[in-house]
């Protein structure tokens, strides 16, 4: 499903939760909107959660990688039959990113539990991870659901991914297919880096510079601090000539994730390539003037051919943001959105 004048989405008796997202006049512009999306104060209402780290590769000469998850849990008495609602960051991002942070308010509210997940070494777990995060780990993701419904018998997940998390959960997604697992219920990708090859040009336009540079500037901070913790796996060698995102993934992601390049990384993990074996039911929500994340016509013919995947494009929302002030909303239209397909697929 695409965009009408006036970014009017039709609402179906299959889906009658979607509603039309409408931006306020002043943030039409995709800037405006992916800016003060990422900078609008947001208030934390959760509670203290509870911690856990969780092994997702075994130990190599740098010792096993854990990814840190910040649990939000219903009484125990109900626990286990709560749909359990996974929310995993964007690039540079973390378990307490105001996008995190402000979905996991609304899941909890709403009777879910709610596992804030960081990527490796991102967050505050750093430290628990030897191996890099890139945009391929989507395994990750499957150990984190397996040990939650071992521990704790769960029997619905949901995964939600924004930005490079929306390709980890829809490349999982894809690479399950027909095989997934029978607590995996739902998935949703908002703005997500399906396409990285494409993304990483748009993002090296002159007109998002200020995109580029800041992440250029965080991944090159974060890898000279994985040097100090383990400097017999990486060297810094070669950092201060990087200036762009590309150069970053040949030689730091492509060289440390087992890639023979860069362009060998984009094209394998991206999720575009498993769209068509997508068998959950699937939301992507996706913004026609996102700054930098591009959807190729090949990507979006593969989505719109899957009957279990409903593509909702508009023809504002920035990147990650969907600022908006309809009532209901909140300001934020893609998590109230988001929310209501997964309480509407799940339990209805």
């Amino acid at each position: 499903m695409g965009t009408t004048e006036g970014d009017e989405l039709q609402t179906t008796e299959a889906s009658p939760w979607m509603r039309p997202f409408v931006p306020p006049r002043l943030l039409r512009n995709a800037h405006l909107q992916t800016i003060v999306g990422n900078l609008l104060p947001r208030s934390d209402t959760l509670p203290q959660p509870e911690t856990q780290l969780i092994e997702v590769e075994r130990p190599t000469s740098g010792g096993a990688s854990f990814v840190l998850c910040h649990c939000h849990w219903q009484a125990a008495e109900v626990r286990s039959q709560r749909l359990t609602v996974i929310i995993v960051h964007g690039l540079e991002g973390s378990s307490s990113s105001r996008y995190v942070l402000g979905n996991s308010a609304r899941a909890l509210a709403a009777g879910c539990n709610v596992i804030r997940m960081n990527m490796r070494s991102c967050g505050e777990g750093e430290e628990f991870s030897p191996s890099i995060y890139h945009a391929g780990r989507s395994g990750d993701v499957a150990m984190v659901m397996a040990e939650l419904a071992r521990t704790y018998l769960i029997r619905s997940f949901a995964l939600v991914g924004y930005s490079m998390g929306g390709n980890l959960v829809l490349k999982l997604a894809g690479e399950l297919g027909a095989a997934a697992p029978p607590y995996l219920k739902a998935v949703v990708g908002v703005s997500p880096l399906m396409d990285l090859a494409a993304s990483s040009a748009a993002l090296h336009e002159p007109k998002n510079l200020l995109y580029e540079s800041r992440f250029c500037r965080e991944m090159l901070k974060r890898f000279r601090r994985k040097v100090e913790l383990y400097p017999g796996l990486y060297t810094a060698d070669g950092l201060d000539k990087i200036r762009t995102v590309r150069q970053f993934d040949d030689q730091v992601v492509a060289r440390y994730g087992g890639f023979t390049g860069v362009d060998d990384y984009y094209h394998s993990v991206a999720s575009s390539n498993w769209a068509q074996n997508i068998a959950v039911p699937t939301l992507i929500l996706h913004a026609l003037d996102d700054p930098f994340i591009r959807m190729t016509g090949d990507t979006r013919a593969k989505l719109a051919a899957n009957p279990r995947v409903m593509l909702i494009e508009t023809r504002h929302g920035g990147h990650c943001a969907f600022l908006s002030l309809e009532p209901g909303d909140a300001g934020y239209w893609a998590e109230r959105t988001l929310l209501d397909f997964l309480l509407a697929t799940v339990e209805g």
